[in-house]
């Protein structure tokens, strides 16, 4: 596998550009106007063009400095994510750290839930990629689960974690484009369940509108997401201690 010229520069490897239209520019000062741009606009604004005139540079200097726009996306996850949480200390519960580890990349995203959409194509390389790859197999050093059973538990929080904030990133959206409150938009969804559905055919649904579970307040995003990661912990318990939670 090729590694990349900006994940090198990420890395150290590879020499900065020393010259160029602008002295001033930096890869740095690169990532922070696309951060801007995606900010204000969404994924589909960044480009090259954009953020040279963000930077008011012309396009062409940005390449000096990035080889192409798949490599700035790259640095760009990087930068949401930053550096992880402290890594545990020995001895730390592995529930509490692994937790912790999960609720600071949530807090991490949801600074910038457009870059969600931002493609997948490998296995991350970039330096605050491999950080956090590192500090999530140090909360389950102690756990005793092989290597290969450590990278799936992380990649099974990871995709809780990204899907719960495009989840909550795009029903925000939804609320602000119809310009009606969460509750509103629930309990009009209620209203439409039960004009359409018949008891007979869909009893359970039936049960939640004559309970009428979507007229009242739900639990918050905090309460959702602890509950989603406290199903998954109890699932990896059941591989640590090998019998399932009292």
């Amino acid at each position: 596998m090729e590694v990349p010229e900006s994940v090198e520069i990420a890395w150290g490897l590879r020499e900065r550009p020393g010259k160029g239209p602008k002295r001033t520019l930096t890869l740095e000062h690169i990532v922070e106007a696309a951060l801007r741009v995606g900010s204000a606009e969404g994924l589909p604004a960044v480009s090259m063009s954009k953020i040279a005139a963000e930077l008011d540079v012309s396009t062409m200097a940005l390449y000096r400095y990035v080889a192409s726009k798949g490599d700035l996306l790259m640095l760009i996850t990087d930068a949401v994510l930053g550096p992880p949480p402290p890594l545990p200390e020995p001895g730390d519960d592995w529930r509490d750290g692994v937790y912790r580890w999960a609720d600071a990349m949530r807090a991490a995203l949801q600074s910038h839930p457009w870059s969600l959409r931002i493609p997948i194509t490998g296995p991350g390389l970039m330096p605050n990629h491999v950080a956090w790859m590192e500090a999530g197999l140090r909360c389950l050093r102690g756990t005793g689960l092989a290597p290969d059973t450590k990278m799936a538990a992380l990649l099974l929080v990871n995709g809780f974690v990204r899907t719960e904030v495009a989840l909550l990133a795009d029903l925000r959206d939804a609320f602000d484009a119809s310009k009606v409150t969460e509750e509103e938009m629930l309990s009009g969804y209620g209203r439409s369940l039960a004009r359409l559905i018949d008891a007979q055919r869909f009893p359970e649904i039936h049960e939640l509108l004559e309970a009428r579970a979507f007229d009242m307040p739900g639990s918050g995003p905090d309460d959702e997401f602890a509950f989603g990661m406290e199903r998954i912990l109890d699932g990896l318990a059941v591989l640590v201690t090998g019998k399932p939670p009292a």
